[in-house]
């Protein structure tokens, strides 16, 4: 136990930018408006009026609203169909920031690490307009400001890409050996390790925990408590 809490010392002295990526480790942004349920109306949208569906060789997690984006990035759709469905995507994250749980603790971290000196932002595959929605809601906004890098239209920018984390970096005007990036996923990961940014993983669950660990992450909390607790001895 030391051991970890060393290494989560040593991610903290050095962050002088923390990015969090949002559905997660801020909050469970689908916790009262199930993905699934959304990822099942973009597919069917796309199924009607003759849009072609999913294609079958993409296989994606058809539970993953961005999954269905991916898919239908890859194989070269429209223009005016990716900003539709995009769009769509956009106001289902709307709805549901309304109805979003708090992860536990994330809060009270946002500010305080905010107050002893950090520079937060947020890279996402997420609208920044619902990033935004929910942030207001909580009290959060101003801790982030214009922070906040999400998804746009170009739907190969969405994380694995590090894009976001490459948009927070340049703002922020910080080496990426000088921030700290807080994911739940594995494609959280392979983007951060792709700026050049040491992670954090965030896992709520086992299967979190064992899809991060499998895919490399070294230090990996399952709960957000112990760093309020060390950030507040700062």
């Amino acid at each position: 136990m030391a051991t970890d809490t060393e290494r989560l010392r040593r991610l903290i002295d050095a962050a002088e930018v923390v990015i969090w990526d949002f559905d997660g480790p801020i909050c469970r942004l689908f916790a009262g408006y199930p993905a699934g349920q959304v990822a099942a109306d973009l597919i069917a949208w796309l199924e009607r009026g003759g849009r072609g569906g999913l294609p079958a060789a993409a296989g994606p997690d058809r539970d993953d609203p961005h999954a269905v984006l991916r898919a239908v990035g890859r194989r070269q759709s429209a223009p005016g169909l990716v900003a539709e469905l995009e769009e769509r995507l956009t106001q289902d994250e709307l709805r549901a920031a309304v109805s979003a749980w708090p992860t536990p603790y994330a809060d009270p971290l946002i500010r305080t690490w905010t107050a002893v000196g950090a520079r937060p932002a947020v890279a996402t595959n997420n609208s920044p307009r619902a990033v935004k929605r929910y942030l207001e809601s909580r009290g959060l906004l101003g801790c982030f400001g214009p922070h906040i890098y999400g998804r746009t239209r170009e739907l190969g920018s969405l994380k694995p890409a590090p894009d976001t984390l490459l948009r927070a970096l340049r703002a922020r005007d910080v080496d990426p050996s000088a921030a700290l990036f807080i994911g739940d996923a594995a494609t959280d990961h392979e983007a951060a390790r792709q700026a050049g940014v040491p992670f954090l993983g965030y896992a709520r669950d086992e299967r979190k925990r064992e899809l991060l660990r499998d895919a490399g992450a070294e230090a990996v909390v399952d709960s957000l408590e112990p760093l309020l607790r060390l950030v507040r001895g700062t």
